[in-house]
């Protein structure tokens, strides 16, 4: 069914009235066509049987027609529905787990953080309106650079005129990675002694006395510029709010979590290294973040510990919870490998049940066992998951451990 025949279906079933937007019907035929012409795609995954899904349509049309008056381009926002029972190979394609699901697409590709606000009209068409918003701030000199927040990570721009293929790249990757990092650029005059090479792009990290990291790829290579900015803008280890909270738990891999006073970037900074050191194969199949140990007081309180305790590494499995023994231990090569590892195999989870495994003669934990067995934690963060009452949640891929 071409698109075209598609909306005069819709017509017809009454799901469009005259003289309002159509909502483009996504099917494998022109899925690909319609997302990579569009700027900014907002698409509604639903199925018909789902009742929060039967509340969003009135609400997601009457918000694209709001959009549609204020930027009239429909190659510049397209809001589009799939139907999930029609088209399960498309649901399976991006990973859709619950209904409904509103994933943001760029140029045909998909964002990594979907639409997870208010579903008001109001609210969504807010949300693509600050899609829109220019994602590179302009320096018009460099003294600005000096005053720039160190606290944030910064990429800087250095090009010879906005009309250009380099800029035209640094712009698609700045709009892609617009939530984890502040992207400026200078051009003309502004940029000239910063271009002694050429256009080129530096990384500021966070922290004020930290060196700049300089791009050294074509800038006209939209993958390697964009693997590039991701690997600086996009942390190993990432804080845990209770904003994205949701959008990390539906990863659907295990925490593993420091806790920390939020003024203590010592054990933060020693927490990275660790990581970076003793897990970096591991960066598939568990996530490493932090957490602000006031913020997070109750997910402390299921490990029976308290602000006065961090720091506190933690692992979350979204069954349990389990506490890595010694904050001072982390620095012993290989220790905190090992406490992922045990997860991985089950270790942790046995011995949480039954006691200390028979080839373990770890002094000093004999006498816990009769508590610990009994009692363990469960996941704290298994609550920050997608809610039953916003969503049809289809399965949760959780295993034992």
């Amino acid at each position: 069914i071409s698109q075209h025949e598609g909306t005069f279906a819709q017509k017809v079933m009454g799901l469009s009235t005259p003289g309002q937007t159509e909502i483009t019907s996504l099917d494998s035929g022109n899925i690909d066509d319609v997302l990579n012409n569009a700027g900014v795609a907002l698409v509604n995954f639903y199925a018909d049987w789902c009742r929060f899904s039967q509340m969003l349509h009135p609400i997601f049309e009457e918000a694209s027609n709001i959009v549609r008056e204020e930027f009239p381009d429909t190659k510049q926002v397209v809001f589009a529905r799939v139907d999930c029972d029609q088209h399960s190979d498309i649901a399976q394609r991006y990973r859709i787990t619950k209904y409904p699901t509103l994933k943001l697409f760029r140029n045909g590709m998909m964002m990594k953080r979907e639409y997870r606000g208010q579903r008001s009209v109001a609210a969504i068409a807010d949300f693509i309106r600050q899609q829109q918003v220019d994602p590179v701030k302009e320096i018009h000199s460099l003294e600005e650079v000096n005053t720039l927040d160190r606290s944030k990570r910064n990429i800087i721009g250095y090009f010879e005129k906005k009309d250009s293929d380099n800029y035209h790249t640094y712009e698609k990757v700045a709009n892609i990675l617009r939530d984890d990092c502040t992207f400026l650029a200078a051009f003309g005059d502004v940029s000239q002694s910063e271009r002694f090479s050429g256009d080129n792009i530096i990384y500021k990290p966070v922290g004020e006395s930290v060196p700049d990291m300089v791009y050294l790829g074509s800038l006209t290579n939209l993958d390697l510029t964009y693997t590039w900015a991701q690997d600086k803008c996009v942390p190993l280890v990432r804080e845990i709010t209770f904003e994205n909270g949701e959008e990390l738990t539906e990863e659907g891999i295990p925490f593993l979590i420091l806790f920390h006073i939020k003024e203590d970037t010592e054990s933060l900074e020693k927490f990275q290294h660790e990581v970076a050191r003793q897990l970096i194969s591991e960066k598939g199949s568990i996530n490493f973040l932090h957490a602000d140990c006031d913020k997070f007081r109750h997910p402390l309180l299921h490990i029976q510990k308290t602000p006065a305790d961090c720091p506190v590494i933690a692992i979350d499995s979204f069954r349990h919870m389990y506490v890595f023994p010694d904050f001072k231990d982390l620095a012993v090569p290989g220790k905190l490998r090992q406490f992922v590892l045990d997860l991985h195999s089950g270790k942790l989870h046995r011995e949480f049940h039954h006691g200390p495994d028979p080839t373990d003669s770890t002094p000093g934990q004999e006498e816990l066992v009769g508590e610990v067995a009994s009692n363990p934690p469960e996941s704290s963060f298994q609550k920050l998951a997608p809610s039953e009452t916003r969503y049809t949640i289809l399965r949760r891929d959780r295993d034992e451990l």
